[in-house]
C-alpha cells in the first residue's frame, strides 16, 4: 500500500519572477524563485535589504502580482486564497488603531467579515489567551508596550483562524530582550496552533531559532541561494543557541548570504 502523502504544498512557487517598471527602468525584485512550503512548516526568509523577502511574502498575500512563473496558495491563486481568507498578515509595525481598544482592534477583521457579536467576543477571548494578553482587551494601544502591541497585532491576524500566518519582520524594531521573549512565545504559539508560518527577518539567530526551514536570499534580483532544513528539535529553549547544531546552521546561513553577495 502506498503510504506517501498526496497533500499539496501550502505554498508553491515555480520560476517566479517579479519586475517593477519604474521611471529609471525595470527593477528585478524576484528571479527564478522555486520553493515549496508544506503544512505546519515554520519558514524564515533571510537576506539583505532589497533581496525580495517582503516582496515574496506580499506575492503570497496577493499584495503584489508576479510578472512570470506560477505561485499557488492552498492550490489556488494568491488572489483566490485572499478571497478565501487563507492567511493572516502581521506587518513590521503593529498598525493598531489608537482610538479602538485592543479587543476592538482584534475584532476589526471579524466585523468586516460579518461575524456575529457573540462569535467576535468568543474569538477575541481565544486569541488574547493565545498571545498571553488576557485582561488587556479593554486597554488602548498607547497603554501597552511595543512588544505587547505586536502580540495584539498577531492576535488580530489569528482571529479568523486562517491556517497560514505571514509575518514581515514583526519583531525588528524591538530590543533584544523583548525580542527573545517574543521569539519564545511565537514558538509556543506555533506549537499550540500548528499553523504554517512564513516569517521575514534580517536576524540570523532569529531565523535559526524559530524555523523548520530557512530560505536564504540574494541581493536584487532576489534569488534563493540556499534552503536549509533545520536539524533542531521542535522544543527549543533559548540556550539551544549555544549548541553546536545551532552554530552550524547559523554558519551555513551566513555562508549563503556571503555567496549571494559574491554572485551580485
Amino acid at each position: 500500500m502506498n503510504t506517501e502523502s498526496t497533500t499539496e504544498p501550502v505554498i508553491e512557487a515555480n520560476q517566479l519572477d517579479l519586475t517593477f517598471q519604474t521611471n529609471d527602468g525595470p527593477v528585478h525584485a524576484l528571479k527564478d524563485v522555486n520553493l515549496s512550503i508544506n503544512k505546519g512548516d515554520f519558514v524564515s526568509f533571510i537576506g539583505p535589504s532589497g533581496c525580495g523577502k517582503t516582496t515574496f511574502l506580499r506575492c503570497i498575500a496577493a499584495l503584489e502580482t508576479p510578472t512570470g512563473g506560477t505561485l499557488t496558495v492552498n492550490g489556488m491563486t494568491p488572489d483566490e486564497a485572499r478571497r478565501n481568507r487563507a492567511y493572516g498578515y502581521v506587518f513590521q509595525a503593529a498598525g493598531l488603531y489608537p482610538w479602538r481598544t485592543i479587543a476592538k482592534n482584534i475584532k476589526l477583521p471579524l466585523e468586516i467579515m460579518g461575524y456575529s457579536s457573540a462569535e467576535q467576543d468568543e474569538r477575541v477571548s481565544k486569541v488574547l489567551d493565545l498571545v498571553d494578553l488576557n485582561g488587556f482587551g479593554g486597554k488602548f494601544p498607547w497603554q501597552l508596550s511595543g512588544g505587547m502591541q505586536q502580540r495584539a497585532s498577531i492576535a488580530r491576524a489569528l482571529a479568523f483562524d486562517a491556517d497560514l500566518l505571514l509575518m514581515d519582520e514583526p519583531f525588528g524594531a524591538l530590543d533584544e530582550i523583548v525580542r527573545d521573549h517574543l521569539n519564545e512565545q511565537l514558538l509556543a504559539l506555533w506549537a499550540r496552533t500548528e499553523k504554517t508560518i512564513g516569517f521575514v527577518t534580517h536576524s540570523i539567530p532569529e531565523a535559526v531559532y524559530l524555523s523548520t526551514k530557512i530560505v536564504v536570499m540574494s541581493p536584487r534580483p532576489g534569488r534563493i541561494t540556499d534552503v536549509i532544513d533545520s536539524p533542531l528539535p521542535k522544543e527549543r529553549p533559548l540556550d539551544i543557541r549555544d549548541s553546536p547544531e545551532f552554530i552550524e546552521v547559523a554558519h551555513r546561513v551566513r555562508e549563503g548570504l556571503r555567496a549571494g553577495h559574491s554572485d551580485d
